[in-house]
């Protein structure tokens, strides 16, 4: 488990056991999250998506507090995953950074409340589960649009996207600022060290 560049933000690269009948692994480990974050992810909703080539879905976040932690894996096909930084204040503050998870790989992502979260899917029938700390909660829940150009998100060429219409009709990042959507740097640090946080 390896942090990105953005305070919050982990890839989980499982070791895969195979042999002729297959493959196993442990895609989720309670204790070895709750070792590198200093708290136990708290389970109150898990998603399935299965989504065609070109889906894009997000970037979606939750007010903070509480937020919405997230901990995604590709059970099958391959998308890109991106966590976006849109805590104000941050020192990485709309930066963007892009992990492939796919059924090879193997690999999760862990983001933290308070950052921004999207994935494109690669192929056909991409099926994402994430678990999330907090239910669903609309009124509470926000997005940003991810073709914004200063996200700065690489989406790979040769792709025909496809929008929700809510992704669609997102605010920009700027827009977003102005109208207070944003959470504060300050208040997800106040929350991630009331959860005992250790982030690097």
């Amino acid at each position: 488990m390896e942090p990105l560049g953005i305070k919050g933000a982990f890839v989980i690269s499982p070791r895969v056991h195979g042999d002729g009948r297959g493959s196993f692994h442990e895609w989720f480990r309670a204790d070895a999250l709750r070792d590198r974050l200093g708290h136990d992810l708290k389970l109150e909703q898990a998603n399935c998506s299965v989504s065609a080539r070109g889906v894009l879905r997000g970037v979606h976040f939750a007010d903070v507090p509480p937020g919405q932690a997230k901990y995604i894996w590709c059970v099958r096909g391959a998308l890109l995953d991106v966590v976006v930084d849109l805590r104000v204040g941050s020192p990485t503050f709309g930066r963007s950074e892009a992990v492939r998870l796919d059924e090879e790989n193997r690999r999760c992502m862990y983001l933290a409340e308070g950052l921004g979260h999207a994935f494109l899917a690669l192929e056909d029938d991409t099926t994402a589960i994430y678990l999330c700390s907090e239910s669903y909660n609309p009124p509470r829940e926000h997005g940003v649009h991810p073709m914004d150009p200063e996200l700065g998100i690489a989406w790979p060429d040769g792709l025909d996207i496809v929008l929700s219409d809510k992704d669609a009709a997102a605010p920009s990042l700027a827009e977003a600022l102005a109208a207070g959507l944003l959470p504060d740097y300050q208040d997800c640090l106040a929350y991630y060290d009331k959860l005992g946080a250790a982030f690097p």
